[in-house]
């Protein structure tokens, strides 16, 4: 990667293109001109046969200038330093401060070409392209251009799994100026390829840049939170922070609750279920004596100072007529249902 300064003081990252790359499309354009050349040759052989000698030597150098020397000047000042062949490789011919060329500078490219190209069959090329630092020929020296890829592979950047949503707001007053952008790239590295490491690797991985991180925030890191769920919640308050530098509260509170619904989504153990109520008695306290029968049948009267009688079962018939069930009472479907408390991470 080169770092090109223009004149508004703006530092452009181009890729330069390489030997290999260049020669291709140096190819594929040459192959483009002489097949050009020789239907331009043959025509004017067939149209100025009448003509002498003279004039048709004249006619052939006039074609080879046109041809191999006029064309790929003309071609790279029309399409701004794009020829047939760096199309095809994905290359193009810039200034050195990354503007597009102009005719001066396809100019001094193709009259250089011509003898570092053509007449030494592209070994001056070659050279100069191996000492150069950014793979320029001579062509480029002097004419103050750089030939650059356009095309550059994508790639595919993996899911960074958001925080835990017990962490969420827990760092929200670290102080993470201080933290490098090659200590955040490792991270999120880190975070996007946990899932592939083996448990052992990936835990002194995540304790390494925990460690890292907090010492380059000034706060230690809580021991009741693992390493890795430490990362994901500082990455997520950095992209928090960066959200509403750019576009305000709203979006930053947005972003947030889509990666806690994110989180809450992911798996998770199963809490306990509740424990079950006790079943009420109509014996005395403490006594542990079962209820008497006549208590179960009484409906209506009961006696000052005795327990509240247990009501009877309602029966419930089914609608297909078949055997009737009691129904349930809302305590006992209250004391079945799941609990719903939290659990500590391991």
């Amino acid at each position: 990667m080169s770092e090109l300064v223009t004149g508004e003081a703006v530092a452009l990252e181009l890729r330069p293109a390489r030997l290999p790359s260049r020669a291709l499309a140096v190819l594929l354009d040459l192959v483009a001109a002489m097949a050009v050349y020789v239907a331009v040759t043959i025509a004017l052989v067939v149209s100025t046969a009448s003509l002498d000698e003279a004039a048709q030597t004249a006619l052939s150098i006039a074609a080879f200038v046109l041809v191999l020397v006029g064309g790929p000047i003309a071609v790279e000042t029309l399409s701004h330093g794009r020829s047939l062949g760096k199309m095809a490789c994905g290359l193009r011919v810039v200034r050195d401060d990354g503007g597009p060329i102009r005719f001066r500078h396809a100019l001094v490219r193709g009259l250089i070409g011509v003898i570092e190209i053509l007449m030494t069959f592209g070994i001056v090329a070659c050279i100069a392209s191996f000492v150069s630092a950014r793979g320029r020929r001579l062509g480029d020296v002097f004419a103050g251009t750089l030939v650059v890829r356009e095309r550059i592979p994508v790639t595919r950047t993996g899911f960074v799994p958001p925080p835990p949503p017990w962490l969420a707001g827990r760092f929200s007053g670290l102080d993470l100026s201080a933290v490098p952008d090659g200590l955040w790239l490792a991270v999120r590295q880190y975070l996007t390829r946990m899932q592939q490491l083996d448990p052992q690797v990936g835990w002194s991985m995540a304790e390494r840049l925990a460690s890292d991180l907090a010492g380059r925030t000034g706060a230690p890191v809580p021991q009741d939170v693992p390493p890795a769920a430490y990362l994901a919640a500082v990455v997520q308050e950095r992209q928090a922070r960066e959200a509403r530098r750019a576009f305000g509260n709203d979006v930053a509170q947005a972003t947030a609750s889509a990666s806690a619904s994110a989180s809450v989504a992911a798996p998770a153990p199963a809490p306990a279920p509740a424990p079950a109520p006790a079943p009420a008695t109509n014996g005395p306290v403490g006594t542990g004596e079962a209820p008497a029968a006549g208590n179960a049948q009484a409906a209506g009267s009961t006696p000052a100072g005795s327990a509240p009688p247990v009501r009877a079962p309602e029966v419930v018939s089914e609608p297909s007529g078949g055997e009737r069930r009691p129904a349930q009472s809302p305590a006992a479907s209250a004391g079945e249902r799941p609990g719903t408390g939290f659990v500590p991470p391991a």
